[in-house]
């Protein structure tokens, strides 16, 4: 999820390029939902900041040979900070992402947190200059009374934990926010480098932190053998799946990727029922419904604005 600088492939045509970017993709989203199967099982004893460090030390791991090959050591200059506020930003995503896990079943968090492509419209218009039209602008506002439609029972029936999707949703929004502007600037080896190192240094700090002054939930549990298997398959599978969507968007435009994010539903639905027993409520299919409905027209808008230019 983001937006890299394309590496050119002479060898395809461009239509070529462009489906083999959305085979790419769409297996990246079907395979992320195991990630969260992991990290859901990891939660049911470890705290969601101490499961969130363990997928980022092993991100940090698996990329470092990535960086070390394509001779990416060196930052541009002018970037270091703004990706080091990616990682923060993933960092922050993922703890209350996992959280959710924690208290809700996966088909309602992933469905919840499906706004972000919502708010990152928003977001793009105040930070990046884009242009909303009326027309955008009443699509953000029914996708949001879908987000509202799943939350008003999940709230009943979950209480706080139930927001912590809409805040994993805003923290993405705004890592893709900054990853766009950083389009063109560094290489996606290092930009996945570096997030895993920020979030690592990030989250192991706030464990450190919250054992000195004996914050609540901030022990560090010391993995048993199960789950040490658990947190390097959550960390292979979110390295190959971030790296899955490197490739994709290396091959196609972000704009033609975006609606293809909702593929993800159907694992985590599938995965969710298979290994919990869960099954989304109907008030979750209308509103996932509704939500992914304006996501896939504002991606439509943007593709017909993008040809009138």
């Amino acid at each position: 999820m983001g937006m890299f600088a394309p590496l050119q492939n002479q060898n395809k045509s461009s239509e070529q390029m462009t489906a083999t970017g959305i085979l790419q993709f769409c297996l990246a989203m079907l395979l992320i939902p195991i990630l969260d199967v992991f990290a859901k099982l990891l939660g049911q004893s470890l705290h969601p900041v101490e499961v969130s460090l363990m997928r980022f030390v092993i991100q940090t791991l698996l990329t470092v040979p990535l960086v070390i090959w394509a001779h990416q050591w060196q930052v541009p200059k002018g970037t270091l900070l703004m990706q080091f506020a990616r990682g923060v930003l993933l960092a922050i995503a993922t703890v209350f992402f996992f959280a959710a896990l924690q208290h809700l079943p996966m088909a309602e968090a992933i469905s919840i947190f499906f706004v972000q492509p919502l708010i990152l419209t928003g977001l793009s218009a105040i930070f990046l200059g884009e242009k909303i039209r009326q027309r955008r602008i009443v699509a953000i506002i029914i996708g949001l009374v879908g987000v509202l439609i799943i939350l008003q029972p999940s709230v009943v029936m979950f209480g706080l934990p139930a927001l912590f999707p809409l805040a994993a949703a805003f923290s993405m929004a705004g890592y893709i926010t900054i990853t766009r502007k950083l389009a063109g600037k560094a290489h996606p080896y290092q930009m996945q480098f570096i997030v895993g190192l920020t979030a690592t240094i990030v989250l192991g700090t706030t464990m450190l932190i919250g054992n000195i002054f004996e914050v609540t939930n901030m022990d560090f549990i010391i993995p048993d053998s199960q789950q040490i298997e658990w947190i390097i398959y959550m960390g292979l599978v979110a390295t190959i799946g971030h790296i899955l969507i490197v490739w994709a968007v290396n091959n196609a435009p972000a704009s033609v990727l975006a609606p293809f994010q909702y593929t993800e539903i159907i694992s985590t639905v599938i995965l969710g029922y298979l290994v919990f027993g869960d099954l989304p409520a109907q008030s979750t299919i209308i509103g996932v419904s509704t939500i992914i409905g304006c996501g896939i027209y504002l991606f439509h808008r943007e593709r017909v604005t993008a040809k009138a230019n």
